[in-house]
Protein backbone atom coordinates (compact mmCIF):
# COMPACT_ATOMS: atom_id res chain seq x y z
CA UNK A 1 0.00 0.00 0.00
CA UNK A 2 1.19 3.19 -1.11
CA UNK A 3 0.79 6.01 1.96
CA UNK A 4 0.83 9.81 1.86
CA UNK A 5 1.70 11.32 5.11
CA UNK A 6 0.38 15.07 5.57
CA UNK A 7 2.00 16.55 8.39
CA UNK A 8 5.97 14.79 9.09
CA UNK A 9 6.29 15.82 12.64
CA UNK A 10 7.10 13.25 15.83
CA UNK A 11 3.62 11.36 14.75
CA UNK A 12 4.07 11.47 11.22
CA UNK A 13 7.70 9.29 11.91
CA UNK A 14 6.25 6.73 13.95
CA UNK A 15 3.68 6.84 11.36
CA UNK A 16 6.08 6.01 9.21
CA UNK A 17 8.29 3.49 10.83
CA UNK A 18 5.08 1.06 11.83
CA UNK A 19 3.66 1.83 8.20
CA UNK A 20 7.24 0.75 6.79
CA UNK A 21 7.52 -2.59 9.54
CA UNK A 22 4.26 -3.47 8.31
CA UNK A 23 5.46 -3.72 4.19
CA UNK A 24 3.65 -0.46 2.97
CA UNK A 25 5.37 2.25 1.10
CA UNK A 26 5.70 6.40 1.83
CA UNK A 27 5.50 8.17 -1.32
CA UNK A 28 4.54 11.47 -0.08
CA UNK A 29 5.98 13.41 3.14
CA UNK A 30 4.44 16.71 3.32
CA UNK A 31 4.33 19.59 6.22
CA UNK A 32 2.64 22.56 6.46
CA UNK A 33 4.89 24.07 4.00
CA UNK A 34 5.15 21.53 0.93
CA UNK A 35 3.07 21.03 -1.74
CA UNK A 36 0.44 17.92 -2.58
CA UNK A 37 2.71 16.53 -5.55
CA UNK A 38 2.82 12.96 -5.42
CA UNK A 39 -0.58 12.83 -3.64
CA UNK A 40 -2.39 10.89 -6.47
CA UNK A 41 0.63 8.26 -6.29
CA UNK A 42 -1.07 7.37 -3.20
CA UNK A 43 -3.66 4.36 -2.21
CA UNK A 44 -4.13 6.47 1.13
CA UNK A 45 -3.27 9.30 3.25
CA UNK A 46 -3.15 9.97 6.95
CA UNK A 47 -3.57 13.41 8.01
CA UNK A 48 -1.42 13.95 11.41
CA UNK A 49 -1.19 17.58 10.97
CA UNK A 50 -2.14 20.71 12.59
CA UNK A 51 -6.08 22.37 12.56
CA UNK A 52 -5.18 25.15 10.28
CA UNK A 53 -3.73 22.59 7.68
CA UNK A 54 -6.40 19.75 8.18
CA UNK A 55 -9.64 20.97 6.18
CA UNK A 56 -6.96 21.68 3.15
CA UNK A 57 -5.46 18.30 3.45
CA UNK A 58 -8.87 16.32 3.75
CA UNK A 59 -10.14 18.55 0.92
CA UNK A 60 -7.10 17.34 -1.29
CA UNK A 61 -7.46 14.04 -0.87
CA UNK A 62 -11.40 13.88 -1.91
CA UNK A 63 -10.65 16.20 -5.30
CA UNK A 64 -7.28 13.69 -6.10
CA UNK A 65 -9.72 10.91 -5.20
CA UNK A 66 -7.65 8.98 -2.67
CA UNK A 67 -8.98 7.75 0.73
CA UNK A 68 -7.93 9.73 3.78
CA UNK A 69 -7.96 8.92 7.46
CA UNK A 70 -7.65 11.81 9.44
CA UNK A 71 -6.38 12.23 13.45
CA UNK A 72 -5.89 15.55 13.62
CA UNK A 73 -7.80 17.44 16.18
CA UNK A 74 -9.38 21.29 16.83
CA UNK A 75 -11.27 21.22 13.50
CA UNK A 76 -14.05 19.77 13.86
CA UNK A 77 -16.38 23.11 13.10
CA UNK A 78 -15.88 22.00 9.36
CA UNK A 79 -16.63 18.26 10.18
CA UNK A 80 -20.30 18.41 8.38
CA UNK A 81 -18.69 20.45 4.80
CA UNK A 82 -15.85 17.80 5.03
CA UNK A 83 -17.91 14.44 5.17
CA UNK A 84 -20.89 16.10 3.00
CA UNK A 85 -17.59 16.56 0.47
CA UNK A 86 -16.80 13.10 0.61
CA UNK A 87 -20.27 12.32 -0.47
CA UNK A 88 -20.13 15.02 -2.97
CA UNK A 89 -16.73 13.47 -4.57
CA UNK A 90 -17.74 9.72 -3.69
CA UNK A 91 -14.74 10.01 -1.16
CA UNK A 92 -13.73 7.50 1.44
CA UNK A 93 -12.91 8.96 5.22
CA UNK A 94 -12.84 7.74 8.43
CA UNK A 95 -12.04 11.18 11.38
CA UNK A 96 -10.94 9.67 14.63
CA UNK A 97 -9.76 11.71 17.88
CA UNK A 98 -7.67 8.84 18.90
CA UNK A 99 -6.59 6.29 16.69
CA UNK A 100 -5.62 3.86 19.45
CA UNK A 101 -7.06 0.51 19.97
CA UNK A 102 -6.86 0.87 23.71
CA UNK A 103 -8.78 4.31 23.58
CA UNK A 104 -11.06 3.09 21.60
CA UNK A 105 -12.29 0.56 23.89
CA UNK A 106 -12.14 2.92 26.27
CA UNK A 107 -14.69 4.72 24.85
CA UNK A 108 -17.34 1.62 25.00
CA UNK A 109 -16.54 0.86 28.74
CA UNK A 110 -17.25 4.86 29.21
CA UNK A 111 -20.38 4.88 27.25
CA UNK A 112 -21.45 1.79 29.20
CA UNK A 113 -20.64 2.93 32.46
CA UNK A 114 -22.41 6.26 31.65
CA UNK A 115 -25.85 4.52 30.76
CA UNK A 116 -25.11 2.59 34.11
CA UNK A 117 -24.58 5.79 36.26
CA UNK A 118 -27.20 7.86 34.59
CA UNK A 119 -29.94 5.97 37.71
CA UNK A 120 -27.59 6.91 40.23
CA UNK A 121 -28.00 10.62 40.48
CA UNK A 122 -25.72 10.68 44.15
CA UNK A 123 -22.81 10.69 41.74
CA UNK A 124 -21.47 13.89 39.40
CA UNK A 125 -19.38 13.22 36.76
CA UNK A 126 -15.97 15.50 36.02
CA UNK A 127 -12.86 14.42 33.80
CA UNK A 128 -9.47 14.83 33.50
CA UNK A 129 -7.32 14.98 30.43
CA UNK A 130 -3.24 15.67 30.68
CA UNK A 131 -1.22 16.09 27.27
CA UNK A 132 2.33 17.24 26.12
CA UNK A 133 2.62 20.94 26.43
CA UNK A 134 3.04 21.15 22.50
CA UNK A 135 -0.80 19.74 22.00
CA UNK A 136 -2.35 22.66 20.37
CA UNK A 137 -6.11 22.25 21.24
CA UNK A 138 -7.72 22.06 24.69
CA UNK A 139 -9.20 19.85 26.26
CA UNK A 140 -8.44 17.05 23.79
CA UNK A 141 -10.41 15.39 21.11
CA UNK A 142 -10.28 12.92 22.59
CA UNK A 143 -11.82 14.28 26.10
CA UNK A 144 -14.66 15.83 23.84
CA UNK A 145 -15.20 12.45 22.47
CA UNK A 146 -15.35 10.93 25.94
CA UNK A 147 -17.75 14.14 27.35
CA UNK A 148 -19.67 13.49 24.17
CA UNK A 149 -20.20 9.44 25.24
CA UNK A 150 -21.39 10.32 28.36
CA UNK A 151 -24.20 13.36 27.27
CA UNK A 152 -25.32 10.32 24.68
CA UNK A 153 -25.67 8.04 27.79
CA UNK A 154 -26.90 10.23 30.73
CA UNK A 155 -28.75 13.05 31.73
CA UNK A 156 -25.91 15.23 31.28
CA UNK A 157 -26.15 18.05 28.08
CA UNK A 158 -23.01 19.93 27.95
CA UNK A 159 -19.15 19.93 28.76
CA UNK A 160 -17.31 23.14 30.22
CA UNK A 161 -13.54 23.74 31.34
CA UNK A 162 -15.16 27.08 33.91
CA UNK A 163 -17.14 25.94 36.85
CA UNK A 164 -19.65 23.63 35.69
CA UNK A 165 -23.51 24.35 35.58
CA UNK A 166 -26.38 22.27 36.64
CA UNK A 167 -26.02 18.85 33.76
CA UNK A 168 -22.04 20.37 32.56
CA UNK A 169 -19.30 17.82 32.49
CA UNK A 170 -16.05 19.52 33.80
CA UNK A 171 -13.31 18.94 32.29
CA UNK A 172 -9.88 19.99 33.82
CA UNK A 173 -7.00 20.32 30.68
CA UNK A 174 -3.72 19.96 31.95
CA UNK A 175 -0.55 20.56 29.98
CA UNK A 176 2.86 18.79 31.20
CA UNK A 177 6.27 18.28 29.77
CA UNK A 178 6.49 14.32 27.66
CA UNK A 179 3.13 13.02 28.85
CA UNK A 180 1.69 11.59 25.46
CA UNK A 181 -2.24 11.53 26.93
CA UNK A 182 -3.83 10.50 30.16
CA UNK A 183 -7.94 10.34 30.25
CA UNK A 184 -9.68 10.33 33.72
CA UNK A 185 -13.68 9.83 34.26
CA UNK A 186 -14.29 10.36 37.81
CA UNK A 187 -17.92 9.98 39.25
CA UNK A 188 -18.29 11.49 43.16
CA UNK A 189 -20.44 10.74 45.85
CA UNK A 190 -20.38 12.03 48.98
CA UNK A 191 -19.60 8.53 50.44
CA UNK A 192 -17.08 7.25 47.63
CA UNK A 193 -15.55 7.70 43.86
CA UNK A 194 -15.59 5.90 41.01
CA UNK A 195 -12.75 6.16 38.79
CA UNK A 196 -11.87 4.65 34.98
CA UNK A 197 -8.70 5.69 33.43
CA UNK A 198 -6.89 5.27 30.29
CA UNK A 199 -3.14 6.07 29.68
CA UNK A 200 -0.75 6.16 27.37
CA UNK A 201 2.38 5.19 27.12
CA UNK A 202 4.04 6.43 23.83
CA UNK A 203 2.80 7.38 20.40
CA UNK A 204 3.34 3.96 19.15
CA UNK A 205 -0.15 3.01 19.78
CA UNK A 206 -1.71 6.38 18.20
CA UNK A 207 0.42 5.57 14.75
CA UNK A 208 -0.57 1.66 14.93
CA UNK A 209 -4.04 2.44 15.06
CA UNK A 210 -4.21 4.77 12.16
CA UNK A 211 -2.22 2.52 9.77
CA UNK A 212 -4.68 -0.39 10.90
CA UNK A 213 -7.58 2.52 9.77
CA UNK A 214 -5.67 3.00 6.71
CA UNK A 215 -5.55 -0.73 5.70
CA UNK A 216 -9.19 -1.01 6.23
CA UNK A 217 -10.21 1.72 4.40
CA UNK A 218 -8.47 0.33 0.78
CA UNK A 219 -11.58 -0.08 -1.61
CA UNK A 220 -14.33 1.32 0.44
CA UNK A 221 -16.63 4.41 -0.03
CA UNK A 222 -18.13 6.49 2.67
CA UNK A 223 -17.33 8.20 6.22
CA UNK A 224 -16.52 5.86 8.86
CA UNK A 225 -14.85 5.63 12.67
CA UNK A 226 -13.05 3.66 14.14
CA UNK A 227 -16.14 1.62 15.61
CA UNK A 228 -16.22 0.18 12.06
CA UNK A 229 -12.18 -0.70 11.98
CA UNK A 230 -12.86 -2.81 14.95
CA UNK A 231 -16.02 -3.86 14.26
CA UNK A 232 -17.35 -2.57 17.78
CA UNK A 233 -20.89 -1.33 16.14
CA UNK A 234 -22.38 -4.79 16.81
Amino acid sequence: MKIALLGYGKMGKVIERIALERGHEIVLRKSSTDSYDGLSDADVAIDFSVPDSAVDNISACFKANVPVICGTTGWLEHYDEMTALCQATNGSFIYGSNFSLGVNIFFELNDYLAKMMSRLKQYNVSMEEIHHTQKLDAPSGTAISLAKGIIENSGYNNWTMEKPKSGEIYIDAKRIENIPGTHSIFYDSEVDQIEIKHTAHNREGFALGAVIAAEWLQDKKGVFTMKDVLNLNK
